[in-house]
């Protein structure tokens, strides 16, 4: 069990997101969960962590903008006097072939999945770099490591973060920071959950494990990076697929 650590999930009000907190919760970490314009679902999650024993705070912040990821940050700190763990999971789709992107169809994407990233991190390892301890986990994709029709936007950001990541464990290893990316693959979420039966079913025929992942399985992962545990693992992608890209 991990005590006196204090984590910050982008995103993590909802989805694979909001599984993150509740197994960073499990694992004993004190969470703040980052919302955009889900306040409700924040606060209950926040609600739920609480009642199991642990500290949460739901905090708002847009994390294109980096004023909002710096004051968010300053309030963490605040509160809690420390942060120790980043988790990256906040990120959007904007599907469309390329010949039918506009400038902002791309940019949307971009400026949240990996520019917001980056204001998240570039904020974070500061208090980190003071405790000289840090774990930074980024959610990317098998997306960014194989590409995918119609998702190119998605595809450069996430392939963007995982850059970000090893690029990232290179500055900050000799200070105890480590990074590291998870990249899922079909996860069953309500988007996914929205495609077609014909659509689902090619894609488990592609999975060896012959099966969805789950936002369990993602936070799972998450959870192993975020500890002790992997206190000798950085720069590296840990695929959450089932096998579907081996």
């Amino acid at each position: 069990m991990v005590t006196n650590r204090v984590a910050l999930v982008t995103g993590g009000a909802k989805g694979i997101g909001r599984e993150i907190c509740l197994g960073l919760s499990r694992s004993g970490m004190d969470v703040v969960v980052n919302y955009s314009e889900s306040f409700r679902e924040a606060d209950l999650l926040c609600e739920e962590i609480k009642d199991s024993g642990k500290r949460a705070t739901a905090i708002k912040a847009n994390i294109q903008h980096e004023k909002e990821v710096k004051n968010m940050i300053s309030d963490i700190i605040r509160e809690y006097g420390k942060l120790d763990v980043l988790v990256n999971n906040a990120g959007i789709t904007n599907d469309k072939l390329i010949i039918q992107m506009t400038t902002q169809d791309i940019m949307s994407v971009l400026n949240v999945n990996l520019i917001g990233a980056m204001n998240c991190i570039k904020y974070s390892v500061k208090p980190m770099l003071k405790n000289r301890y840090g774990r930074v986990v980024n959610i990317a994709s098998v997306v960014g490591l194989s590409g995918n029709q119609g998702q190119s936007n998605y595809a450069a950001s996430k392939a963007g973060l995982i850059a970000v990541t090893k690029s990232a464990a290179k500055e900050f290893s000799s200070k105890n920071i480590t990074f590291n990316a998870v990249a899922p693959g079909y996860i069953d979420t309500s988007m996914t959950q929205k495609m077609s039966e014909e659509s689902k079913a090619k894609m488990l025929s592609e999975i060896p494990l012959g099966r969805a992942g789950t936002g369990v399985d993602v936070a799972e992962a998450v959870a192993f990076l975020s500890t002790d545990k992997a206190a000798y693992i950085t720069g590296q992608v840990l695929q959450v697929d089932g096998g579907m890209y081996i």
